[in-house]
């Protein structure tokens, strides 16, 4: 999954669509071998998710108003064989990486899945512990840590086939002007009562 990331350059400034925006009109889901998909055919809220520089689990927890739990499926340090640009990685570096589910507690809806992968080095001492032993997750390392924080959606995609298919995104977290964690969040169009195929809305969303 690391490997996603290796060797993804930096856009020039001032052609990252998503760094300020939120209206795309003539924005495209691209993938390998499918007629790319208009962000617009999206529904509304998973455009919201796929571009917000805010908290997911905080959306998904007031829209579908009931509490979020982060569920670490996999974690470990990875030694880094090919650049990281996104995050200043450079072969050799270890990275945390940390896959987990955006699961609701009442539902047991599995509303998204995430993969990071951290620069642990550079976290307050106080937290890289509790992060190192899943003590604490990133949303509440960046709230309580009380470090000036900045996130930026680098890139928005569709990947999967049919009933599997999903809209991701993936994001940095600068801390102290660093860029420390990456993040890549897929979303489940079937979930979420979208067909991919057909390019249109289904059904109303569960609440």
């Amino acid at each position: 999954m690391v490997k996603r990331y290796c060797n993804r350059m930096n856009a020039p400034r001032g052609q990252n669509p998503f760094r300020s925006g939120g209206f795309l009109p003539q924005g495209l889901l691209r993938r390998a071998g499918k007629k790319p998909l208009p962000f617009a055919q999206l529904p509304p809220f998973l455009r919201a998710l796929l571009v917000t520089d805010g908290t997911v689990t905080k959306i998904l927890e007031a829209y579908y108003w009931e509490s979020i739990e982060v569920c670490t499926l996999e974690q470990g340090f990875v030694a880094v064989e090919q650049p990281m640009p996104w995050i200043q990685v450079v072969p050799g570096d270890s990275v945390l990486i940390r896959k987990a589910q955006l699961r609701g507690q009442e539902s047991q809806r599995i509303y998204a899945n995430a993969f990071s992968a951290i620069r642990t080095q550079y976290i307050p001492e106080q937290f890289r512990q509790q992060l190192i032993d899943r003590e604490i997750g990133i949303g509440v390392l960046i709230r309580d840590s009380g470090l000036e924080s900045y996130r930026e959606v680098l890139e928005v995609g569709l990947e999967g086939e049919a009933s599997a298919a999903r809209v991701f995104r993936t994001y940095r977290i600068f801390i102290g002007k660093k860029p420390i964690i990456l993040i890549t969040e897929s979303f489940p169009l079937a979930l979420y009562g979208f067909d991919a195929e057909g390019g249109k809305t289904l059904q109303t969303p569960p609440r």
